[in-house]
């Protein structure tokens, strides 16, 4: 049986995390390539460190003339990505951090498989749905995205401009019958311009931004508040703490909730099933939960290198499953084409809509006009419940 009665907690970090400034720019890497070319490969890595980035991986695209080309072009994508962020401190600024190119063209044994519509590695991959929220995401992950994203609104647009770029969210989250009814503690670190600013300071500038974005009622008087505890935040970023692509996978998913295959997302092209299945896992969780077939989904899917067909598809509905789980196994391998071709072609993932996933997590997004968080649309409900 379930427990029914709970704590649970999840973090999120921002766009100005270490990590996060590293999954923007191999993501962004990734966009420009697809712009180029939707067909091209990339496998794109960043170190960043005290006002320095290093990217590095395989990369390709069908003229080699082509692509010695472009490779200039990723020193601008680089400044543009840290820019954006709003790096421009003593020693990470976006005019002045040193650049090294390390990518090369991806290896002729890697692309042999890709090329006959076989995955581009082997591995695990896990999609997960619930109804504890409207986006059928769990609680504690959504709401830590969302406080980061709506304090980084408030930054960037001028409202909050002692605020830094780099902060943490942590929510524990109560639950009564199995439902998220409130919020036992907040725990919120955020960088800030001025070493006069104390951990009040910082905590009265971002508790009306944080009780607007959690539900109403979830704050009581016993939820225990933790606002920059170490106190002084002002050297942030990847001068504070290096960062490396790929390291937030938790954050980047279901924080916690769900099993994760172990496979980061930033840098990879849709080729890479640790990419593209794990979206198509989401897609098909959350169409199970939209359909009203279970109100929770967890879907594996598994893969070999070069193979096109998934080696095995499991499905968990944690006991709450109007049909069985063997039948929804059934039915998502019926309605969806679950070979790296398909789900590219499915999702419409060919496209230069990676940037945007490179914070504030993967899933639990509004489908966008330009198929950009694709794998979030609920237009597979009736299929579903037709096939069985």
């Amino acid at each position: 049986m379930t427990r029914q009665n709970y704590i649970f907690t999840s973090e999120s970090v921002s766009e100005g995390h270490p990590d996060k400034v590293c999954d923007r720019i191999s993501d962004a890497v990734l966009d420009a390539f697809l712009a180029e070319e939707p067909n091209a490969r990339v496998a794109c890595e960043t170190f960043a460190t005290t006002n320095q980035v290093v990217v590095g991986g395989e990369v390709g695209l069908s003229d080699q003339a082509r692509l010695a080309e472009f490779m200039g072009r990723i020193d601008t994508i680089v400044r543009d990505c840290v820019k954006d962020i709003g790096y421009e401190q003593d020693k990470f600024h976006w005019a002045t951090l040193q650049f090294a190119n390390y990518l090369h063209p991806q290896s002729a044994h890697i692309s042999q498989g890709v090329d006959k519509d076989g995955a581009g590695d082997q591995g695990i991959m896990f999609g997960y749905a619930t109804d504890e929220t409207p986006e059928l995401m769990p609680a504690p992950i959504q709401y830590a995205h969302a406080i980061l994203r709506r304090l980084a609104e408030a930054r960037k647009s001028g409202a909050e401009p002692t605020l830094g770029p780099d902060a943490k969210s942590q929510l524990s989250v109560r639950y009564e019958g199995g439902k998220p009814v409130g919020v036992s503690s907040i725990v919120l670190s955020t960088q800030h311009m001025y070493e006069s600013q104390t951990s009040d300071d910082i905590r009265q500038i971002v508790e009306p931004y944080i009780r607007e974005t959690l539900p109403e009622g979830w704050i009581t008087e016993e939820t225990e508040w933790w606002v920059n505890p170490t106190g002084t935040f002002v050297i942030g970023g990847p001068d504070g703490d290096a960062g490396l692509t790929g390291r937030k996978i938790i954050v980047d998913t279901y924080g916690g909730a769900a099993p994760h295959g172990g496979g980061a997302f930033s840098g990879k092209d849709p080729t890479k099933v640790d990419r593209s299945a794990a979206y198509a896992a989401r897609y098909l969780a959350k169409n199970v939960v939209a359909a009203g077939l279970a109100k929770k989904c967890l879907i594996q899917v598994s893969y070999a290198i070069g193979v096109a067909k998934p080696l095995s598809i499991y499905a968990d509905t944690y006991g709450t499953g109007e049909v069985p789980d063997e039948e929804i196994e059934r039915i998502v391998g019926q309605c969806m084409d679950l070979t790296p071709r398909g789900i590219r072609e499915h999702l419409d993932l060919r496209r230069p809509i990676y940037a945007r996933t490179a914070a504030y997590g993967h899933f639990g997004r509004a489908p966008e006009a330009d198929g950009g968080f694709s794998w979030e649309k609920t237009d597979l409900t009736e299929a579903l419940k037709k096939a069985l």
